[in-house]
């Protein structure tokens, strides 16, 4: 049988043609499959941080932003449900929840609401202005500065398929929430590469937020007893046993994230005090707004100072309202509201937040009452560690 010799060069030049050939089909078909290091076209933002502590004004600051899509505390409707449950054990699903909602699937939602159901079947869906103006609502443009009075006269009979719809058409989804306790629950957020999560973490002096708190004690109460697993019985929580593990929760967070913290954290977490906030608005809100890729505009820093700037600390009646305020006087008002004696316990069992976060005890009435006595202290890094401090009951 004869045999047919083929050229080395043949070969080599076939080789080569054949090879280039492949990469270039790789290259082409490669550039249409996802690329997992490249970051989601939309930012996802989490406001997070507890009850009364000014987050729902920090929510606002974010919703009326026109490039933003918002949501305050979906996982209400978690907590509603499986009212039964402790924090803890509901932690997972308000996680599933809270990343349903950043990539804008709202199908999770059909778990906890009814079947046949409109925008206002949403919890404070009135406070996202994004659900206020198209293509969610009709009746407002993206640049407005929406109220929630006007949204609920006029958006809250839109069917529920608006949110999704809305949501796809914005570059950022910012979700505030109250309900996680722990960090580290939000891990596999963090690191899901379907996902681009920064965290807000905002924190306010304890003392202050008693004071807000005792504004609403009948609304906290069946959230109080979720914090302190009562099986569904409602807590009002005299004894400060909320404040403590709410105290807990925050210097867990903030030294998770602080003190040795993973790679993957890495200019993805911001902690703001309310404080801060009031004092010098334009200044902190500017450095939220760089942190999560936004712009601010020149009719929201008009809005923000007359938001900022109202007379007085505002009514109870206003309690879970964002109403133009005195915002100073909001944050040192609980310095002639509560007693001393109140304060010494909250003191007691918040001793290691109010140190972590940056502001000063006081040790006598005449230091509390005293407003020339600043008790926000510089921003610091703080080495305290919960594990090395026992409250006194």
């Amino acid at each position: 049988m004869a045999r047919i010799r083929i050229p080395s060069t043949i070969v080599i030049i076939f080789v080569t043609v054949q090879t280039g050939f492949l990469l270039f089909m790789y290259a082409r078909y490669s550039s249409f499959m996802p690329q997992s290091e490249e970051k989601p076209s939309q930012v996802h933002i989490l406001i997070l941080s507890s009850w009364r502590s000014g987050s729902s004004f920090v929510g606002q600051l974010f919703s009326q932003h026109p490039s933003v899509f918002y949501l305050m505390e979906p996982a209400w409707h978690v907590w509603v449900t499986m009212y039964q449950n402790s924090a803890k054990v509901l932690h997972m699903a308000v996680r599933d929840l809270v990343r349903s909602v950043f990539l804008c699937d709202m199908s999770v939602f059909d778990a906890y609401m009814p079947w046949k159901r409109n925008l206002s079947d949403l919890f404070q869906w009135a406070a996202s202005r994004a659900l206020c103006s198209a293509p969610a609502c009709d009746s407002f443009q993206r640049t407005d500065i929406t109220s929630e009075m006007a949204c609920k006269t006029l958006c809250g009979r839109y069917p529920f398929s608006k949110v999704e719809e809305a949501c796809k058409t914005y570059s950022h989804v910012v979700i505030k929430e109250v309900r996680f306790f722990d960090l580290k629950v939000l891990y596999p957020l963090l690191t899901d590469s379907s996902l681009n999560l920064k965290i807000i973490h905002l924190v306010r002096d304890p003392r202050a937020v008693v004071k807000s708190r005792e504004q609403s004690v009948k609304a906290l109460a069946r959230d109080n007893g979720i914090v302190l697993s009562t099986n569904g019985s409602k807590v009002e929580d005299g004894k400060y046993k909320v404040m403590q593990e709410i105290c807990r929760s925050h210097v867990q967070i903030y030294e998770t994230a602080t003190l040795k913290p993973p790679n993957f954290l890495k200019d993805r977490y911001l902690m703001v005090r309310f404080e801060d906030l009031v004092r010098d608005p334009l200044s902190e809100i500017s450095e939220m707004y760089k942190f999560a890729d936004l712009r601010l505009t020149p009719r929201l820093k008009s809005w923000i100072y007359n938001i900022t700037h109202g007379e007085g600390a505002g009514k109870k009646k206003e309690a879970f309202k964002i109403t133009s305020r005195d915002a100073v006087s909001v944050s040192q008002a609980w310095r002639n509201v509560l007693s001393f004696q109140k304060v010494k316990k909250i003191q007691e069992v918040c001793k290691g937040a109010i140190n972590m976060l940056g502001y000063q005890l006081v040790d006598s009435e005449k230091e509390q009452r005293d407003l020339t006595l600043d008790l926000v202290l510089p921003r610091r890094q703080n080495q305290f560690s919960w594990s090395s401090f026992n409250p006194k009951h």
